[in-house]
């Protein structure tokens, strides 16, 4: 089931943020991810709406999404994908949005093709200030 996600949820949703940034981006250090988790926590998450996809009471990934058109995150936990519920989430985000961008780092060819067989493309190339590598900036392009 996908549904809005509640306060009771955070500790679960964090959980899955920092296990699944980890595992996909191991060309940052882990220590930029741990600096930033009260970041995600405290500010990023706060200010984005954010769904999760809950099965048999256990939250198996999530999407957050800054004024209706950039997806801040979307991460599936590490043993749950795979499976579609990306997939799904970002489906669902679809939905509700005219128009959606995201940034990708340009190391992360997994999500790359993801976004891609979404219907993404690469609109622009620029450097992330904070953790120093390059990204993309994608948007959906059959809305």
């Amino acid at each position: 089931m996908i549904r809005k996600m509640r306060d009771t949820d955070i500790e679960a949703v964090m959980e899955i943020w920092f296990s699944s940034t980890v595992k996909a981006h191991p060309f940052i250090d882990v220590a930029y991810w741990e600096k930033n988790y009260s970041l995600v926590k405290n500010e990023y998450l706060p200010q984005s709406q954010t769904l999760v996809f809950e099965e048999d009471n256990i939250i198996k990934g999530f999407i957050s999404v800054i004024d209706n058109s950039f997806i801040g995150a979307l991460f599936i936990s590490p043993e749950f994908q795979g499976h579609g519920l990306g997939r799904k989430l970002l489906e669902a985000i679809s939905s509700q949005s005219k128009e959606l961008t995201l940034a990708v780092y340009a190391d992360n060819q997994q999500a790359i093709s993801f976004y891609k067989k979404m219907g993404f493309e690469i609109i622009h190339h620029q450097l992330d200030a904070s953790s120093g590598k390059f990204e993309y900036l994608m948007k959906k392009k059959d809305l």
